[in-house]
């Protein structure tokens, strides 16, 4: 199966549901056609409210995958549309939530490297807006990955996407959420460069692993 990009989202309104003492969240993110412009903070007509937790050169673009969806979809008996995670693109044939941590994939002329996952929160179960969700959600991890912009362009609909460079340590972000893969997790530290965010995130799962 070809990895490719299902559809490419960004902020439709803003909505009044945003934790306290931030006016409203960006969490409502609907399809757009065309070529839609890539950059260090992410897609051109997108943007977060809440930039304490959100957003960012290591959370600039979130990535959601069709099967974890429709897996949710089933579950819940209701259709889960892209967008629907408030991910940017929703993709298919590759891992996401199983991608190995500082993986980069080529999307046309972008470059996104793997970063963190997301952690549910009280927006995103008001979004939702289904009995425990918050439980729900963490406890499948299927959370989906956060990337950086390694080289910025252009992405659209229907463009492949075509693995690169696998770091070696083998953490996912599903080990990152989890707190899963010490050794993977000591290994991952040791490397140079880190991004912020991996490094605090990979710390607390390896803190929480031992």
């Amino acid at each position: 199966m070809t990895a490719r990009v299902e559809a490419v989202c960004v902020v439709h309104a803003d909505v009044p549901i945003g934790r306290r003492g931030v006016s409203g969240s960006a969490i409502d993110k609907r399809p757009v056609d065309g070529p839609v412009d890539v950059h260090e903070l992410g897609l051109a007509g997108d943007h977060s409210r809440d930039t304490k937790f959100h957003g960012g050169v290591d959370q600039a673009v979130y990535v959601y995958d069709e099967a974890e969806a429709q897996r949710w979809a089933s579950e819940l008996g209701r259709p889960v549309e892209p967008g629907w995670f408030g991910e940017n693109l929703r993709t298919s044939g590759i891992e996401v939530t199983d991608a190995v941590v500082g993986s980069h994939w080529h999307i046309g002329d972008v470059v996104l490297e793997v970063t963190i996952a997301r952690k549910p929160c009280g927006t995103f179960a008001r979004w939702v807006d289904e009995p425990g969700w918050l439980k729900r959600f963490t406890e499948r991890a299927d959370v989906g990955a956060y990337f950086r912009v390694v080289e910025p362009g252009t992405v659209q609909r229907g463009a492949s996407i075509l693995p690169g460079r696998v770091p070696d340590h083998g953490v996912t972000v599903r080990d990152l959420f989890r707190g899963t893969n010490p050794a993977g997790l000591a290994k991952l530290l040791s490397a140079p460069g880190l991004p912020p965010k991996v490094e605090r995130d990979a710390t607390a799962a390896l803190k929480r692993s031992t």
